[in-house]
């Protein structure tokens, strides 16, 4: 036998010459086949990137079954040539080669828009949108045509789609649903996504068109979430409310928020109305809790070398210019008709000039003034501030402050202040002394 035997025993017969040489040429073939369609491909590709006819055309014909080149070729028409009728054959050639990208079919429904072909406009729209359902892009301007076609739900549910997978498109398509449908109820029923986002661009929006109990039924839906947000969002929310004068509203939406963004520390209690009174906690210079601005001649510091309670105070520097009020306040919400007891603790050190700062509640809407001590500035030891405060029928809402008196003036020294408390007075406590009487008590 013409053979070899393997190690294993098998026999292994070499090809002949003739044969070897017949599968060599073979394989040459093949390989020359190879090289000359990857170097079509390869022109092709060259050709389609290159933004002319001739370029495109001839790409086209390299790759004939290339679906992105007839697409070019398609935009070519439409966008350089203006010939609608070629663009509207290449982007059919397009699709028909592959019917899965939303944006060929969205380029023909283009097309035939320009040709005022609404039923093939339409239907290319919905072969886009099975392509791909949640591409913003495509839903964005799919919603639109609905729109101008008088379809409006078919529009908003096309909307959704976009707001829930487009930061940059949420917000027109926020506007255009309210446009066309300014319902609240409505459009976070069906239209804007349960998600914080989308939810606050849609607040964002209503509190732009004082749409006050749309906003509050849109923070509802918020808070029911049990998202966590950014602090700021509540502080604007309270903030809003409070110019539209919806204290009440505020200080739900503060409770409402307490669990969600770690704020339960900052809620008032039946016993003190005042939130965070002996500064134990940071200041959030928003909501219901102090805020403050910068005052020149005042400088505020959480002291915690000298309290009367807890761990630490308030201290404030003042440093000479005149100034109306140290720039530290914070809002409460109360009741009319009501009587509250109010008090605070201070020392002061080392001050000059003529009067000196006070402690004032004002109504926060006209600014009449329901309570103001005495000057702050007697006392190198705790000293508490005490009085019954009154509020009118019609007062909801209170600022405490910090002010100078008189206002303007100059003043050098500095103040501590703790534990500030207001809680409404006992059915049994005498309740006929002028709101604007205060009874200063020593401690040491």
């Amino acid at each position: 036998m013409n053979g070899t035997r393997s190690d294993k025993g098998t026999v292994a017969f070499p090809l002949s010459t003739r044969r070897r040489r017949t599968y060599a040429a073979g394989v040459a073939v093949l390989l020359c086949l190879y090289l000359l369609l990857a170097a079509k491909e390869f022109a092709a590709s060259v050709f389609a990137s290159r933004p002319e006819l001739a370029k495109l055309q001839l790409a086209v014909r390299l790759s004939p079954g290339n679906a992105d080149y007839r697409h070019r070729l398609g935009r070519f028409f439409a966008f350089v040539a203006g010939d609608t009728t070629r663009s509207i054959e290449s982007f059919r050639a397009a699709v028909a080669l592959n019917p899965y990208n939303a944006r060929y079919w969205f380029d023909l429904a283009a097309a035939y828009q320009v040709t005022g072909d609404l039923k093939s406009q339409r239907s290319a729209l919905e072969h886009a949108l099975q392509a791909e359902p949640t591409a913003p892009d495509v839903a964005w301007e799919a919603g639109n045509f609905f729109l101008v076609n008088g379809d409006t739900d078919r529009a908003l549910r096309e909307f959704h789609v976009v707001i829930e997978n487009d930061v940059e498109l949420m917000h027109p398509a926020l506007r255009t649903s309210w446009r066309v449908r300014p319902d609240a109820d409505a459009l976070l029923r069906n239209v804007v996504p349960p998600h914080p986002d989308p939810l606050i661009a849609f607040l964002n929006l209503l509190m732009s068109q004082h749409e006050t109990e749309g906003a509050i039924k849109t923070w509802d839906q918020l808070t029911a979430s049990r998202e966590k947000f950014q602090n700021r969002y509540l502080y604007e929310f309270v903030q809003y409310l409070i110019g539209m004068h919806r204290p009440d509203a505020a200080m739900t939406a503060w409770q409402q928020s307490a669990d969600i963004l770690g704020l339960s520390a900052y809620q008032p209690t039946d016993d003190n109305l005042v939130v965070n009174g002996d500064f134990s906690l940071d200041i959030l210079n928003g909501g219901f809790d102090w805020t403050y601005v910068n005052r020149i001649g005042v400088r505020p510091v959480l002291d915690p070398s000298d309290f009367h309670q807890g761990h630490r105070s308030l201290s404030l520097t003042f440093e000479g210019p005149g100034i109306s009020d140290a720039g530290i306040s914070q809002l409460i919400p109360v009741r009319g008709a009501t009587t509250y007891d109010f008090s605070v603790y201070y020392k002061s050190a080392d001050f000059e000039g003529a009067g000196g700062p006070q402690v004032v509640l004002r109504d926060a809407y006209n600014g009449a003034p329901l309570f103001a001590s005495n000057s702050l500035n007697d006392a190198d030891f705790w000293k508490e501030v005490h009085s019954k405060v009154t509020t009118p029928n019609d007062t909801t809402l209170l600022v405490l402050a910090i002010e100078r008196f008189p206002a303007g003036s100059a003043i050098r020294g500095k103040l501590w202040l703790d534990d500030f408390e207001l809680s409404p007075a006992s059915s049994d406590s005498p309740s006929g002394r002028s709101p604007v009487d205060d009874d200063e008590k020593e401690t040491q």
